[in-house]
This record gives structure tokens, C-alpha cells and sequence, in this order.
């Protein structure tokens, strides 16, 4: 089988991660790196070279892309890289590691992740550039928008809905028929039990809305 080409923008830590997904399967074969670091251009990550900024996409006409860009104190950082480039859906692939486990009927979207071990359960749709990372676990009738991060262990119950850019911390646990708002983000191993409203951090067991500490008012001298 031939493997087509593909690059990745991002040339971190989650990018390593995709292309050692990428190894094991028949698919793709990695041509290159892309990250407007200047100090990465010309290295070699995991034998596969940093080509220079994410400007040169549009010098590879014929290689998918997907990009590798998560953090929780960013949710949206991904959705930006995607705009910054201007790239139709058609230019990205989707990637999924050969031991994950996909239920028959699941719908991926463009630039989709799908990384070692994580389970879906039953046919659904999983929006454009989502990040599943290790172990993550959604089951029947969930909801995942566009650019959701779900990192390591994180688990849906049923008909849960999450919104586009929410990012979902490690070994969190969310139940079922809940909704997390676009851009929320959830605590590591936080357990959430209601509705979280667009834009909030909810932290703890059970889940709450972390307030950040007021900062006290210097008076002048």
C-alpha cells in the first residue's frame, strides 16, 4: 500500500505522539515538520525534519496536513493555527492509531486524532480537529464539537455534549447528558455532574467553578 504524504504543524511533544502513532499503521508517511519557531528550523525530531514555518504548508500542494497544537490555557489555540493557514477541508487528514477502537458507523471529522487505546463505542459524530488522547473513552450518543481536546483517560458518559474548543483534562470524568460550553476547560481528574457554561474552568470532585483569587489593592504611600 502506498502511503501518502503528510505534514504536521506543530513540532512539540504532541507532534512526537502522532508521528509514532503514524508508524504503526500503512497510512501516512511524514515528510515533514512545520513550526514557526525560528530555532527549530533545519533540526530533525524523530527523524523527521522541521521544514521551516507553518507558511511553507502552501509548498506542499499534495500532502494532508494535521495540526498538533494543545493547551489547556490556550483552548482555542489549535482553532487559530487552522485559520491562520487558510487551508480548505480537504487538505487534512485524520489520524488513528491501530489500537484504537472505533465502532463501526463513527463519523471522523477533518484533522481528527485519535491516539493510542481510546474507545468509541457506538456511531456517532466526532467534529474537526478533536484531539483524543491516550485512553480517552466516549460512549453512545455523546456530542464532541470541533477542536475539543481530550486528554488522556478522559471519559463521556452517555449523550454527553461537548462544544466546540472545550478542553478536557486527564482522567476526567463527565456524566451523562451533561453539556461543557465551547472553550470551557475541566480540571484534571475533576468529576462533573452539571451543565458547565461556555468559557469556565471548573476544577474538583465534585466539579466546581474555580474562582482565581482576588488580588489585594495596593493603596498608595
Amino acid at each position: 500500500m502506498t502511503r501518502a504524504p503528510l505534514l504536521l504543524v506543530g513540532a512539540g511533544g504532541l507532534a512526537r505522539e502522532v508521528l509514532a502513532a503514524i508508524r504503526l499503521g500503512d497510512r501516512w508517511d511524514p515528510v515533514g515538520l512545520l513550526d514557526d519557531r525560528p530555532s527549530l528550523a533545519g533540526s530533525v525530531i524523530d527523524r523527521v525534519p522541521v521544514l521551516g514555518g507553518t507558511d511553507l504548508v502552501h509548498e506542499h500542494p499534495n500532502a494532508k496536513v494535521v495540526v498538533c497544537v494543545a493547551n489547556a490555557h490556550r483552548p482555542t489555540g489549535r482553532r487559530e493555527v487552522v485559520r491562520k493557514l487558510g487551508l480548505p477541508a480537504s487538505r487534512y487528514g485524520t489520524v488513528v492509531h491501530p489500537h484504537a477502537s472505533v465502532a463501526h458507523g463513527v463519523v471522523l471529522g477533518e484533522g481528527t486524532v485519535l491516539l493510542a487505546g481510546v474507545v468509541i463505542t457506538a456511531p456517532q459524530e466526532v467534529g474537526a480537529h478533536v484531539l483524543a488522547m491516550p485512553h480517552v473513552l466516549l460512549t453512545h450518543d455523546d456530542s464532541v464539537g470541533d477542536f475539543v481536546t481530550l486528554a488522556g483517560r478522559a471519559t463521556l458518559a452517555g449523550a454527553v455534549r461537548v462544544e466546540d474548543s472545550a478542553y478536557l483534562g486527564s482522567a476526567c470524568a463527565v456524566r451523562e447528558g451533561v453539556t461543557i460550553g465551547a472553550e470551557a476547560v475541566i480540571g484534571m481528574g475533576a468529576v462533573v455532574l452539571d451543565d458547565v457554561p461556555a468559557g469556565e474552568t471548573w476544577v474538583g470532585l465534585p466539579a466546581r467553578k474555580l474562582v482565581s483569587a482576588a488580588v489585594p489593592r495596593l493603596e498608595a504611600l
